[in-house]
């Protein structure tokens, strides 16, 4: 059977208090958010963005190629601040195109994970990315599939039972030296 696939073009804008909310950051230096800035419009053409109809669900996959992954390591290796601010921008990008075709993902905060069925991992696979195991994880370090158009929220997720947010513990990672209690007292 043939995967129909359909690619869609996309040009999420550059969000710099988006982006630095999300990454739990109160400044960025001038240098920095250059880079950063710089680092979105190299990588936009890289992302991928493809709309997956089945016979009875469609869904979306948003990815970064392996470069960009490549990347990310390099700059960890070099500087620990810096790489987490490129992994950030990374999980960003995917996000921001996601939430252009989807506005609703940004109004709930999520995109809920469909179930790998079969055929959802054979369209993937013919994208060249594909399921690690028996998934939800993929082997694209940047990547997001979700049900098109929005369906559901915590209700439909396949990461439901290990997702933080269904748990309700919204906040995320605290990072050290980012915490927001004063533990001196």
């Amino acid at each position: 059977m043939q995967t129909v696939r359909i690619k869609r073009p996309v040009t999420p804008c550059f969000d710099m208090e988006a982006f630095m909310t999300m990454s739990r950051e109160t400044r960025l230096g001038g240098a920095v958010a250059e880079r950063i800035a710089t680092l979105w419009e190299q990588w936009l053409p890289l992302l991928n963005v493809y709309e997956i109809p089945n016979n009875t669900t469609v869904w979306l996959a948003a990815w970064l190629p392996e470069q960009v992954e490549k990347a990310v390591e390099e700059r960890w290796a070099v500087s620990p601040s810096e790489g987490h601010l490129y992994n950030n921008l990374a999980q960003f990008l995917c996000m921001s195109a996601v939430q252009e075709i989807l506005p609703e993902v940004e109004i709930r905060g999520c995109a809920p994970v469909p179930r790998p069925v079969p055929a959802l991992a054979e369209a993937l696979n013919s994208l060249g990315i594909s399921y690690k195991g028996e998934g939800p994880a993929l082997n694209r370090m940047y990547a997001v599939v979700t049900h098109y158009p929005h369906m559901g929220g915590c209700e439909i997720c396949h990461l439901q039972t290990h997702c933080s947010k269904g748990h309700g513990q919204t906040a995320g990672i605290v990072l050290p030296g980012h915490d927001e209690t004063d533990n001196t007292a």
